[in-house]
């Protein structure tokens, strides 16, 4: 793999895992019409480390006042990170349980398209969810639905942001709160998927590093910043919709091209 090579992977994994386009269904289109692949187990866990840092960087203060809040017995803290366990477990049972099922669907090009064209749906939806002014934090039954579309998102084209925020949204939760706790949900979920992957990376002997690597997993950390920056920033001004038909339009036309 190229130096650009790598810069490519990176900005379109830090891009993609964010803005509610869907990463792994980039991925499926990318391998079926470019021929595109990830190098090995070792690259493709890099990356998603990287993205988990993105999230890191963007919320640090956050994380850094909820640790402290948990640390000391702080009820509010407590509940908080409650919810997020909650939120975090749908994913984990689907993940695990299912994981060969999952995989398959990974095989199967038109499931991506579909789902491609489903979360342009979902994304639409979102224009009505925000006239309704939403702005309480998140509660139980919201933790456990936007749980549930984190997990329903591990199907290549289902956007995990997108289909978890708006499930925050028409719960009624405000739109900065539940980009947030989206955001914050998806660091169990993406440093879970990337130790899973560690074992089968070292086995393989893909754990060796190499300057292509790292470049890519800066560059992937560095538009993932970005991206979460966007998409809270087109939440704020009500455009989220936006990427709607950008996803009916390639989710569309792979389709056409699979057939």
């Amino acid at each position: 793999m190229t130096w650009w090579e790598g810069v490519i992977l990176g900005f379109l994994q830090g891009a993609t895992e964010f803005l509610p386009v869907s990463s792994s269904g980039h991925l499926v289109m990318g391998q079926a019409l470019l021929g595109l692949q990830l190098p090995g187990l070792g690259f493709e866990v890099a990356l998603h480390l990287a993205t988990l840092v993105s999230v890191l960087v963007v919320y640090r203060a956050r994380i850094s006042s909820l640790a402290v809040g948990v640390v000391k017995g702080d009820r509010p803290a407590l509940r908080y990170a409650g919810l997020l366990l909650v939120a975090s477990l749908p994913a984990a049972v689907a993940g695990i349980g299912f994981e060969q099922a999952f995989e398959a669907l990974f095989d199967v090009p038109w499931v991506t398209g579909v789902a491609l064209l489903l979360t342009g749906i979902i994304l639409w939806t979102s224009q009505a969810a925000l006239r309704r002014e939403p702005s309480r934090e998140p509660g139980l039954g919201d933790a456990a639905l936007m749980g549930l579309a984190q997990a329903a998102a591990i199907v290549p084209g289902i956007s995990r942001s997108g289909s978890t925020v708006v499930a925050g949204l028409w719960r009624g939760v405000d739109p900065q709160e539940a980009a947030a706790f989206s955001f914050l949900m998806s660091i169990p979920a993406i440093g879970g998927a990337a130790m899973l992957k560690l074992p089968d990376m070292v086995s393989d002997g893909a754990g060796s590093g190499s300057g292509v690597f790292v470049v890519g997993a800066i560059v992937a950390c560095a538009t993932g910043v970005l991206a979460i920056r966007t998409f809270v920033a087109m939440l704020r001004h009500r455009s989220f919709y936006r990427f709607a038909p950008y996803l009916w339009v390639v989710g569309t036309l792979f389709l056409l091209s699979t057939r």
